[in-house]
Formats: structure tokens, C-alpha cells, sequence
């Protein structure tokens, strides 16, 4: 469970007690990952505040950790906002419940998700079953998580940026996405990526245009368009730049490669 107040959900947490759930509580969405990622929970009630990101960032690195990418996460949470609920279920949520709730409408849903999960552990094979997860090294004292979870911090951003090259978001929105700062993922993308974070982007951005021109009809300018770059010219020149090929010579290679095989 994590919450920024308790008085409010004390009935949720009788309840849960009373149905012999053991419960651990964190204030804060990313003390509530750090819990997460040390101890094997089953599920986690995530109450996210109206506007709040941090809830989103620490769904999203769950998500991007091996270890703990399984466990349901649900939102709690008091805004009515079809977008931000949308946010969530993106981040990887698996339900989402307004307030006011029925403590036992909470229930439900819980043993739901939860017989879900074990459904879905229960086809894994015994010897992953059995593996033990991976060791993760400790925090140092001013709570800087070490590398592991700097891994973690850049597939989460890495992600956030392949789901819509088109619309990058700026350095300072994509950290906070992620639970942290420009200064930290910049590190993080250049020690473990050996790249910045816009050399990262604007590499995605020609691997998937060269993929398109390779396997859609779709015009230049609509491929420069689509993976972010402001015109065709400064597409054409990128691309030039970095495959030592044109767009148009790319593509017309590649067709010709295909040529025997249709």
C-alpha cells in the first residue's frame, strides 16, 4: 500500500488485515517502489494525488524491472480525469478505482487481480518459478539508488520515448516521468547507453524511419513527420549523415533486395 495520508483509507486497511493480508505501507510513490523492489509483494495499491506523476513514475519502473514487473499494480485515486486514469492503465496499472470506494468493492477486485497473477505464475515452468531473484545492491546514504535501478530508470525513459517518437516529451518532463531528475538520467543514458539522451532519441528516430522506408508505402515527408523531425530537409540530412544513404536511394535498395523473394 502506498498512500501520502492513512486516516482516509484505515477502513481499507481493517479490511485487508481482517482478510489475513500481510500489508506493508509507504508514504510516497517512490519510497513505495523502493519497498517493492526489496521485499516479493503480491500486489500494490498505488493512491495517486490529482496532477501527481510521481504515482506514474514508480508504476513505470515496476514495470521495467524483471523482478517485479509481474506484480498488479492498482491506482487509487481521486480524480475523476479520463486522461490521467488512461496515464495510469499506460504506465502499466491494471485497475483503477476512484474515490470515494467501498472497502469491499477493493476486496474484489484485489483477490481478482491477485488470483490472476498466481493464474499466470502457475504457467511459468518450476525452475524459473524456483530461481531466485537477482541481488540488488544498497542505496547509498543520501537514498541514490545504485546501478540496478539506474538500469531500471533508463528502460522506463527508453520506453516513454519509443512509444511516440514523434512527440518526444523535453529532457525535464521525460525525468520526472521516471521519477527523477535531467541531471541523474543524463548520467544514466550516457554511462550505461554511451550516448546522450537526444543522441538516443535521434538514433530510434532513423532506425524507425529506416524501417518504414524499408516496409511501408508511406511518402518521405510522412516518415519524417511521423518519427519527429520538423521537415523533410532536416530528415533527408539525418538520415544522410547517419546511413551514408538517402532516404529515396535507401528505400529503392531496399525494394530491390526484396525484389527476388516476392
Amino acid at each position: 500500500m502506498v498512500d501520502e495520508g492513512v486516516d482516509e483509507l484505515k477502513p481499507l486497511l481493517e479490511t485487508l488485515r481482517g482478510a489475513g493480508y500481510g500489508i506493508t505501507h509507504a508514504f510516497g510513490a517512490m519510497e513505495g517502489y523502493r519497498r517493492a523492489t526489496a521485499l516479493q509483494m503480491d500486489l500494490v495499491l498505488l493512491d495517486v494525488g490529482p496532477g501527481s506523476t510521481d504515482g506514474f513514475a514508480a508504476c513505470r519502473l515496476l514495470k521495467a524491472d524483471p523482478a517485479t514487473a509481474d506484480i498488479p499494480v492498482i491506482f487509487l485515486t481521486s480524480s475523476a480525469s479520463l486522461e490521467e486514469r488512461l496515464t495510469g492503465l499506460r504506465a502499466g496499472a491494471v485497475d483503477y478505482i476512484v474515490k470515494p470506494f467501498d472497502p469491499a468493492e477493493v476486496m474484489a477486485r484485489v483477490e481478482i487481480h491477485l488470483a490472476l497473477a498466481e493464474s499466470r505464475r502457475s504457467r511459468i515452468a518450476p525452475a524459473t518459478r524456483s530461481a531466485s531473484p537477482p541481488d540488488r545492491p544498497a542505496t547509498n546514504d543520501d537514498g541514490a539508488p545504485g546501478s540496478d535501478v539506474d538500469r531500471m530508470l533508463m528502460q522506463a525513459a527508453e520506453r516513454l520515448i519509443l512509444a511516440d517518437l514523434g512527440h518526444v516529451l523535453p529532457l525535464r518532463e521525460l525525468a520526472a516521468r521516471v521519477g527523477t531528475h535531467e541531471k541523474r538520467l543524463s548520467r544514466v543514458f550516457k554511462e550505461l547507453a554511451n550516448r546522450t539522451v537526444f543522441e538516443f532519441v535521434r538514433e530510434a528516430r532513423l532506425h524507425e524511419a529506416h524501417r518504414l522506408l524499408l516496409e511501408s508505402a508511406m511518402r518521405i515527408e510522412e516518415i519524417a513527420a511521423a518519427v519527429g523531425f520538423s521537415s523533410a530537409a532536416n530528415f533527408s540530412t539525418a538520415f544522410r549523415e547517419y546511413f551514408n544513404c538517402t532516404p529515396s536511394a535507401c528505400r529503392q535498395a531496399g525494394v530491390g533486395r526484396r525484389a527476388p523473394d516476392a
